[in-house]
């Protein structure tokens, strides 16, 4: 769960997920809405994969990213519980 919440915790991190909740991209159209190096996008995406907020697939030459809906609906079940 600390993975999570320090992935969470960026905010470049949180706009890549806003970007993967429309549609599965690569790590080239993700730099494409950055201002930031590819190196430090790559940093971003490992991070959020270490979390389980993305997947990362090899479709031919690239690597497609999507976003893990799972883990957010169990994070999510979490908090509920706190509520309690």
């Amino acid at each position: 769960m600390n993975k999570l919440f320090k992935a969470l915790n960026d905010q470049t991190r949180r706009q890549i997920i806003e970007l993967l909740k429309k549609r599965n991209m690569n790590a080239g159209e993700i730099a494409e809405e950055f201002k930031i190096s590819k190196p430090s996008i790559s940093h971003h995406l490992d991070l959020l994969k270490q979390a389980d907020l993305i997947t990362a697939e090899k479709k031919g030459q690239y690597i497609e990213y999507a976003l893990n809906t799972t883990i957010l609906e169990d994070l999510v079940a979490w908090l509920i519980t706190l509520k309690k």
